[in-house]
């Protein structure tokens, strides 16, 4: 089968790779429908983030299901299903309490950009979706990360209806946290872009005003708009030092910013502020999992639309044109069709 492979800084090929086989009796085979490139792939594509090389890519898939563990029972070949970014098995005392993204036997896929892969944890890791419409394939895959992981920012943030939000970041995942936040009735929501057409966008997926400065004048004029204190909910969709400043320095007293950026390096928490001001943080690693089923209804009924983030749909031949797609800004997220 073909695979994408990462060697080096900015060097993506897709290589002939071999089959993946069932090996643990819990695990399934899944022929990939649809995969994307995420934003935190670019941390080692761009030369950022050290990373074992050659390394396999991928960790975002809608498939079918083409071979099951004997031990499976809740997935069935032929099943259409979407595959939470991380392996879990949905069953442990982790998982139940919420965080199935810190799974007591969490497992990360062999790469997802490509035309099949092996899920250790059939059962507890895939979300079957019973006879999608092509057309709905988009907004199905964005619940394998970045729907999900926008939704855990405006969670941990502790969104509200009635309540504001500000969103850090016009990245897809930034994108999904502007649904998010408009999904549990934020009144005010505020996404901070410098981009012209991501603004467009976000004010069409909720966002009632824009903010285009950054950085310490971009929380300045944030803390202006809610009456010179800043924001009860910021939602950081970035990872960078930079970022996290920009969202705490956004926030009110007694304020909460939810993190879901994947840190770039180890960006430094700006630790006075959050002190003097009882700014609460909270986020990590969304579990998407655990808010896949809530989601899919939404999606499933028409209630939400978060297939929009992506802007650039690219044969899985063309993978490195999409990972130079969004390293230079020229696409919000890519979606690639083996």
């Amino acid at each position: 089968m073909r695979a994408t492979v990462m060697y080096g800084e900015r060097d993506v090929r897709l290589e002939e790779v071999p089959d993946p086989h069932l090996q643990t009796g819990r695990d399934a085979i899944v022929r990939v429908v649809a995969a994307c490139v995420c934003g935190s792939d670019l941390w080692g594509y761009r030369g950022i983030v050290p990373t074992e090389r050659p390394r396999r890519m991928g960790h975002e898939m809608v498939g079918v299901v083409e071979r099951v563990g004997a031990e499976v029972e809740h997935v069935r070949e032929g099943d259409f299903v979407i595959a939470s970014f991380y392996d879990c098995d949905f069953t442990c005392e982790v998982c139940r309490s919420g965080f199935s993204s810190a799974c007591l036997e969490l497992e990360w896929y062999d790469g997802c950009q490509a035309e099949l892969v092996r899920v250790p944890h059939a059962d507890g890791s895939l979300l079957v979706v019973p006879q999608p419409s092509e057309e709905l394939v988009p907004h199905l895959l964005t619940l394998a990360d970045v729907m999900g992981t926008g939704h855990h920012a405006a969670h941990s943030a502790g969104v509200s209806a009635g309540g504001d939000a500000v969103v850090v970041g016009d990245g897809a995942v930034g994108l999904c946290a502007v649904i998010a936040a408009k999904r549990l009735q934020a009144s005010r929501i505020v996404a901070m872009s410098r981009n012209p057409a991501r603004q467009e966008l976000a004010r069409e997926l909720g966002a009632t005003e824009i903010v285009s400065e950054r950085g310490k004048r971009g929380a300045e004029i944030v803390r202006e708009m809610f009456g010179g204190i800043g924001a009860q909910s910021v939602l950081e969709a970035v990872g960078t030092e930079e970022s996290m400043e920009q969202s705490v320095r956004s926030a009110r007293q007694g304020g909460t910013v939810g993190f879901v950026g994947v840190p770039n390096g180890v960006p430094e928490l700006p630790l006075r502020p959050l002190f003097t001001r009882n700014v609460r943080l909270a986020g990590g690693v969304a579990p998407v999992r655990n808010y896949a089923d809530e989601l899919l209804a939404d999606v499933l009924a028409g209630g939400i639309r978060p297939g929009r983030v992506f802007d650039l749909q690219l044969p899985l031949s063309e993978v490195a044109e999409a990972y130079a797609a969004m390293d230079e800004r020229r696409a919000v997220k890519v979606l690639l069709r083996p």
